[in-house]
């Protein structure tokens, strides 16, 4: 060992550890390409005994992608329009699905394959390779372009869509070709949320895809409204009890749909446990990673997956790709080792010296097998948009390549700030660029797993993402028949609780996510006239909700009416007593030269019967909708028609007490309340009354008004007072002078005379405050129309009490007893006839 270090020390030169790297396929070239594809997807297991130097992993679907990049490369070269007079060479490496490998792919492409060189070199060699074609998945190239990133060496990914990766500061020299997580994540949210389905299951590859993808798709569906009932990570390693406990999470489940964001590794795997447990008729929303996946679909034998929607990359067609791919003879005479065993894999046969272990009855390879007569997963062509992400990464490449070629010496160098800048469209008419994360604009169709009747899935697209477009329109459908889960035509139904219809709102469950609630009835006034309705909006003032609470009505208007049989009883009564008047007044007019008439001031009795008659009549103005003009008529109109009634009968007591003092001996009072100062005292009480109503309608009259606060349902038209003042002072000089006719009329009611008026305007007196006293009270409380009811009531009652008291008795005098209508019989003169 010292003689070693002696040696070294002496030649000033490095000695690489460790067995060389190398390529599994390699191409000569000017300038170098790497490649790290999984030509295997699994190891062969060995038991080391840790005895010796390990040997090499060894693990056997990375062909297709090789050959896209060597087909690029190609056609490059046997172009003259880019980099002419250079060719273009690569270096691939099968890092096995393995996240160490693919690091030491690359330190291997970075670095020279020399074991031994000089110090002065610094124990490094410039970059061996311009570019590296990165590996599928998103974590081994985490890795790889964590490595790489400090040479600034170009790492562009045909498959890796982790979100993660487009973060510049941890990965300056990662691109791709692929679109991000960040818009499928999005697309697949917008996605469920377009059918409707929003309580859903997760289920995630465990790893940075996975996790990272799942985890913007669920901040993307709270956005969206939409609920993750259960969000459980899953890895092709996982021992069986944990895959038992996503198994039991599905079963225990109420959702019916399933956002898959995993890998197509990880989904064959979950398949098999899925299909032991016979966990079918989910519709499940797949990734991009296996939803336009031929080898997953066949292995759905028991259909977990029919109907199954989701998101691939777009449809690509590349002339001559195909042809290429499948011609796969040349290989043989690079990678002898590699090429047998992948022959025998792809035709199921062995050859005679191969040292893998054959199976009974398995044929021997010729090594001239066609395979136009073969179908598997390398002869399925439904990778193509993968292999044409390929195709484009090279010519990205060839196109920053030809740039540095063709600038002058004052140009930036360095391929990978010209590789962020290039903008080329491909022979098929596809524009290749990249933003400033190194993502290419985000595109995707909408695929359908339709079973056909041989049992296989037929991938169909129906519609398309692009996150360029307006949000409005970036997801569109076709109008192509979809397939669900179990072969149905109706789309499935997802949901923790059912829609709540209009009217009724939403109103969350107690520690349960919000998709998850009752439906509670709109309250009274209040409408929601859409689906899920949050709240409930109350209606105007004037508007009431129905019964259905989904849509505000207007409210019924209500005021005491003619049509309605208590508005019409009241006009019959109204009208009644106005012919009653009018008969009562004809009787008076027939008869007025008759001793009872005559009697007691027959001009007061024809102008008590004519207020009576506009009593009755001015009833009629609290009937019907209400009006500016009727508001202001039928308070003023009831307060001088009973002045002028009370004032007529006040005047009628105070004649009879006149007429009783001017009998006495010496009196001579009659002289001073004659017939001309009774006008006058009716009329002097009838204007007081008069400027009362004038300075009532001046200041502040009645009006009509919508009272909308004594009941919700219905709008109260009636007649705002406008100045409770002037009402009530109204009311109360009414009352002053009833109470004043009462009196005297009481002081008057045992005056002898055999018909003492008195006594009928004592009676009548009597009925008109008993009646006003018990009117303040039922007013005051009466609600809406009734409280006018009341009113009209009321002076019907006063109006009747005074006709009745003071004239009926008169009237059945002079009709049926017109013996009695004499003057000696009223001044009791008369004895008793025998």
């Amino acid at each position: 060992v010292s003689s070693l270090a002696i040696y070294l020390a002496e030649d000033r030169v490095c000695l690489q550890m460790g067995d060389p790297e190398n390529p599994q396929l390699s191409k000569d070239g000017d300038i170098i390409l790497g490649g790290i594809f999984s030509f295997h997807s699994s190891w062969i297991n060995r038991r080391d005994t840790y005895m010796h130097k390990p040997l090499p992993l060894q693990c056997i679907r990375g062909f297709q992608y090789a050959q896209a990049m060597l087909f690029a490369i190609d056609e490059i070269n046997n172009s003259s329009d880019l980099l002419p007079g250079i060719t273009l060479g690569c270096k691939i490496y099968d890092s096995c699905g393995s996240i160490a490998r693919g690091v030491r792919a690359s330190l291997a492409l970075i670095n020279s394959q020399e074991t031994i060189f000089k110090l002065s070199d610094k124990c490094t060699k410039p970059a061996q390779v311009q570019a590296i074609m990165g590996e599928s998945s998103s974590s081994p190239n985490m890795a790889v372009a964590t490595v790489i990133g400090p040479f600034h060496i170009p790492l562009i990914s045909h498959f890796a869509t982790c979100a993660c990766l487009s973060d510049k500061n941890k990965y300056p020299s990662f691109l791709r070709t692929i679109p991000s997580d960040h818009y499928q994540s999005r697309a697949l949210a917008q996605l469920v949320k377009y059918f409707g389905w929003t309580w859903v299951g997760a289920i995630r590859t465990n790893d940075d895809y996975g996790n990272n993808g799942m985890a913007t798709f669920i901040e993307t569906a709270e956005e969206l409204g939409i609920c993750v009932e259960y969000s459980v990570a899953v890895f092709r390693t996982d021992p069986p009890k944990k895959i038992q406990q996503i198994i039991d999470i599905i079963k225990g489940s109420t959702s019916r749909v399933i956002v898959g964001f995993l890998s197509h590794l990880d989904i064959d795997a979950l398949i098999i446990e899925l299909s032991q447990h016979n966990l079918t008729g989910y519709q499940w929303v797949g990734s991009e990673s296996w939803i336009f996946d031929s080898h997953t679909a066949a292995m759905d034998v028991h259909h977990i997956l029919d109907g199954a929607v989701g998101l691939s990359i777009p449809k690509a067609h590349v002339t001559g790709m195909k042809e290429f791919i499948l011609d796969v003879k040349p290989l043989n005479s690079s990678i002898e080792e590699l090429f047998r065993e992948f022959w025998e894999a792809l035709f199921d046969c062995k050859f005679e010296d191969s040292v893998s272990t054959t199976t009974e009855n398995q044929r021997e390879c010729s090594g001239h097998e066609d395979l136009a007569g073969v179908k598997n997963t390398f002869t399925d062509m439904s990778l193509m948009p993968i292999f044409y992400n390929i195709y484009k990464e090279v010519y990205a490449v060839a196109h920053a390549l030809h740039d540095i070629l063709s600038c002058n010496n004052t140009c930036n160098k360095t391929i990978l700030q010209h590789i962020k800048k290039i903008r080329f469209k491909t022979k098929e008419g596809d524009e290749v660029y990249f933003n400033e994360n190194g993502d290419p604009p985000a595109k995707y169709e909408i695929i359908n797993w339709q079973p056909t009747e041989n049992g296989n899935v037929e991938f169909v697209p129906v519609g398309l993402y692009d996150a360029s477009l307006p949000a409005d329109r970036q997801l569109t459908l076709t109008n192509r028949t979809l397939v669900w889960a179990q072969n149905s035509e109706q789309v499935p139904v997802s949901v923790c609780s059912e829609k709540c219809p209009p009217g009724t709102r939403k109103v969350l469950q107690k520690g349960k996510p919000v998709c998850c609630y009752d439906c509670l009835r709109c309250a009274d006034g209040e409408i929601s006239n859409s689906t899920d309705s949050i709240s409930c909006v109350r209606c105007h003032s004037e508007f009431w909700s129905n019964e259905r609470r989904d849509a505000c009505i207007k409210k019924k208007e209500e005021f005491l009416s003619y049509e309605e049989m208590m508005g019409a009883l009241l006009t019959a009564a109204s009208l009644l007593g106005t012919c009653l008047t009018a008969v009562v007044m004809f009787i008076f007019f027939r008869y007025r030269r008759t001793p009872i008439v005559r009697a007691n001031n027959s001009e007061l009795s024809f102008l008590l019967l004519f207020s009576l008659t506009l009593c009755f009549l001015c009833s009629l103005t609290f009937i019907g909708r209400p009006s500016g003009w009727s508001c202001m008529l039928r308070h003023t109109a009831f307060g001088i028609t009973f002045v002028l009634c009370i004032s007529c009968v006040l005047g009628k007591t105070m004649v009879v007490l006149m007429a009783f003092r001017a009998t006495l001996p010496g009196s001579n009072v009659m002289k001073w309340f004659g017939p001309a100062q009774q006008r006058l005292s009716v009329l002097g009480f009838t204007l007081i009354q008069v400027f009362i109503c004038l300075l009532w309608l001046t200041i502040s009259p009645p009006f009509p008004f919508k009272n909308i606060k004594d009941f919700k349902d219905r709008i109260i038209l009636e007649c705002a007072l406008g100045s409770a003042v002037g009402f009530w002072a109204v009311l109360g000089y009414i009352g002053l002078l009833a109470m004043l006719c009462f009196f005297l009329a009481f002081l008057a009611r045992k005056l002898p005379d055999n018909f003492n008026e008195a006594k009928f305007i004592t009676f009548s007196m009597l009925i008109f405050c008993a009646v006003w006293v018990t009117f303040i009270p039922a007013y005051v409380s009466s609600p809406g129309k009734f409280s006018v009811a009341v009113e009209i009531f009321a002076i019907l009652s006063s109006g009747f009490g005074l006709l009745i008291c003071i004239f009926i008795p008169k009237c059945y005098i002079i009709l049926l007893k017109p013996e009695r209508n004499t003057k000696r019989n009223l001044m009791g003169k008369e004895g008793p006839t025998h």
